[in-house]
């Protein structure tokens, strides 16, 4: 869609994090006042479906995501970006760079699919979800449009830096 703030989010295996957070930027980004802001995501080692606990945690907010496949880097890589942001250390030292990506930054949140138990699994996308949420809504309060791209990454790394990581057993 023309004229909106487009925002890539990338991790290993676009099944937990990387959904998480493209949800919530395609939820709260078109209900933004200052203008509306797109989301995709994607990895650079696909899994094969969806977290079902990112699934799960969506569904409990509201959001319906059960029907999104994982997507590979190659099939967003040539597409413009305002913003891309990583959100595991691995997509962060595996991705190539993005010539289309006005800016980046590093979101490195722990993996809610490395919890074992159902309880604990719960608790880690629940902890997850709040902590994207936090910086998404940050995020989105920023007047994106009209900060240049070193202001932009610089704001972006500051709420990451600010709030704090998830933290789960």
């Amino acid at each position: 869609m023309s004229g909106a703030f487009r925002i890539l989010v990338l991790c290993t295996g676009n099944s937990a994090r990387s959904q998480v957070a493209e949800a919530l930027i395609a939820t709260l980004g078109a209900q933004r006042t200052a203008g509306r802001v797109t989301a995709a995501s994607a990895g650079s080692r696909p899994a094969p479906r969806v977290n079902p606990g990112a699934i799960a945690v969506l569904a409990t907010h509201g959001i319906p995501w059960g029907d999104r496949p994982p997507r590979h880097i190659d099939t967003v890589a040539a597409e413009p970006f305002d913003l891309v942001i990583t959100v595991c250390d691995h997509a962060r030292d595996a991705c190539p760079i993005l010539p289309g990506a006005r800016a980046t930054v590093h979101w490195g949140l722990p993996d809610p699919a490395d919890a074992t138990d159902p309880e604990a699994v719960r608790a880690a996308f629940a902890a997850t979800y709040d902590a994207l949420r936090a910086r998404i809504e940050a995020l989105l309060a920023l007047p994106l449009e009209t900060l240049p791209s070193a202001g932009l990454t610089a704001r972006a790394a500051e709420i990451h830096r600010t709030l704090p990581l998830p933290i789960f057993t």
